[in-house]
């Protein structure tokens, strides 16, 4: 069964829930939606100068316990918005959700909603629209989410593509792509290929590389995960070999018309040396031309990056509820400090900035 909002194949959700990230459980709601229990610390997405007051202040060890809570959160870390059961009434969800989810936890966090979403269908925009009225009426604080990269393929090459950017852009990404004729690069259908336990440790290991580098921390997906899903059909692996040496792998899925970017890994320094992030993208465009997609979806991370390379970006709500009064008026005080992405949902049209 496919949930309102959802991108991704029903197997990756599956193997979100029979491999969670490691302290994370796990569970569905009384209407079927997907939802995970986890650790959370509430200086995840706070802006910089939010978490520099708290680290320098003689008491940020308690601090820091004190801001990590038991919090159930509605979605997956693998799919890129909230999921929901269409079946029911968009209006009396949220209020159920809290009622449920309120007496178990302190925090309950509706994250990464698809308001207003160019990737969704209009059925589906307004379901969301009625739950998230619903969900403000229900005592859900509102807060800006993250900004999910995409690229609407509406060109029909990849010249067109890049007339698009400034001149010094489209000079700066020509010289980054020389590095591709060095480049073996194939494209690798999970299954068969990954049965052997040394190729998945070794594409594990780069993963690793790419988490341990990253600034912000919630998940991290576990080897047995990595597993399950490179075994299983339905996804496409671009490989990246250098003399025959893997130096990197970006794992997608084409589902219902679209490529979905979800995971990579590098081998540091030759991934840098070989501008890997900047040629994987376009190899990436250059898949979702030939087949005919109608977008590429690249993900949450390094929307800076992503907008010099032409990316456009969807800014997502939170829907956060908290059980005590006094902590939800603290929340609607605070709740800008939390919205470090904003800036990149202040247009939907392509970013070129240098």
């Amino acid at each position: 069964m496919a949930f309102v909002n959802q991108l991704e194949p029903d197997g990756l959700l599956g193997h979100f829930e029979r491999h969670p990230p490691q302290g994370f459980t796990p569970v569905r709601a009384a209407d079927s939606a997907p939802l995970f229990v986890a650790p959370f610390d509430l200086l995840t997405t706070a802006d910089d100068d939010l978490r520099r007051r708290v680290d320098a202040s003689p008491f940020r060890g308690w601090l820091r316990r004190s801001l990590t809570l038991r919090t159930c959160f509605a979605g997956t870390t693998v799919s890129e918005y909230a999921l929901f059961d269409a079946r029911h009434d968009p209006a009396a969800v949220p209020r159920a959700w809290a009622h449920a989810q309120g007496r178990r936890q302190p925090l309950f966090i509706v994250k990464d909603i698809a308001l207003d979403s160019p990737l969704t269908s209009p059925a589906e925009r307004a379901w969301t629209a009625r739950f998230v009225d619903a969900a403000r009426d229900a005592g859900y604080v509102m807060v800006e989410g993250q900004a999910l990269a995409y690229v609407p393929i509406d060109f029909a090459s990849i010249d067109e593509y890049l007339a698009r950017l400034s001149s010094s852009r489209r000079k700066n990404l020509r010289r980054k792509l020389r590095s591709r004729d060095g480049l073996q690069v194939d494209e690798v259908p999970t299954g068969p290929a990954f049965a052997d336990d040394a190729v998945v440790d070794a594409f594990y290991a780069l993963f690793e590389n790419v988490h341990a580098q990253s600034d912000i921390h919630f998940d991290k997906p576990t080897r047995e995960f990595f597993a399950a899903v490179l075994r299983d059909a339905g996804g496409l692996v671009f490989t990246y070999r250098v003399n025959g040496e893997l130096i990197g792998w970006n794992l997608c899925y084409e589902h219902a018309g679209k490529l979905l970017d979800k995971y990579v890994g590098f081998a540091y320094p030759a991934a840098r040396d070989a501008d890997l992030y900047f040629v994987s993208w376009f190899v990436n465009l250059e898949y979702a031309l030939r087949r005919g997609l109608s977008h590429y979806v690249a993900g949450w991370t390094d929307p800076a990056v992503k907008a010099s390379l032409g990316a456009r970006f969807h800014l997502t709500r939170h829907a956060v509820y908290v059980r005590n009064p006094l902590l939800r008026v603290v929340l609607r005080r605070f709740a800008h400090r939390f919205e470090a992405e904003s800036a990149w949902g202040a247009s939907d049209a392509i970013a070129d900035r240098s």
